[in-house]
């Protein structure tokens, strides 16, 4: 009896430790990669639209400025709760003001490119700030796709469909603005 008590009890063990490795994880790296990119990647953006609502006086940039930070402020919070939850959020993804994440790709602004937006305004701004954010954007749709194609998580991969969609439709939009 002893005996089957302590095979029962280190079979709970080795089901421990197998789990705790990842044995039955819901989420894999790309799970993680993506959110630890988008996350400064958002914030990025939300920097740029408070820049957009701050200094353009155009009626559709602030609108589009408007829709951006709405849409990502929530998906931010999202994405750190996963981090969270893995137990993935030892790396910085953002929280360092000043950081530089241009090396990154993927549209990041570097640093100069942010400055050089904030001393410009009227249309010049608008222009370069649309120019910019279609960049950033794109960027996103490349990240949400490559999580679309090697992620795990089922929120994750609903997330990246959305930001295709959403951030597609918001390159059409500023493309028309540039236009007019």
């Amino acid at each position: 009896m002893k005996k089957n008590i302590a095979l029962v009890a280190l079979a709970g063990l080795i089901v421990a430790l197998l789990t705790a490795c990842g044995g039955s994880k819901d989420h894999n790296d790309a799970d993680i990669a993506f959110a630890q990119q988008m996350v400064p990647h958002h914030e990025q953006a939300i920097v740029m639209a408070d820049q957009a609502l701050k200094t353009s006086k155009d009626p559709d940039v602030l609108a589009m400025a408007k829709q951006i930070k709405a849409a990502q402020g929530p998906e931010i919070k999202s994405m750190n709760a996963w981090l969270e939850k893995w137990d993935a959020t030892g790396n910085d993804h953002g929280d360092m003001p000043g950081m530089d994440h241009s090396d990154t790709g993927m549209g990041m602004m570097s640093d100069d490119e942010m400055m050089s937006l904030g001393k410009m305004d009227g249309k010049k701004f608008d222009a370069q700030w649309l120019t910019l954010m279609i960049k950033h954007h794109r960027g996103a749709v490349v990240m949400a796709k490559t999580e679309r194609a090697d992620g795990k998580y089922p929120a994750a991969k609903k997330l990246a469909a959305a930001v295709i969609k959403g951030q597609e439709a918001e390159i059409t939009t500023m493309r028309g603005l540039m236009g007019s």
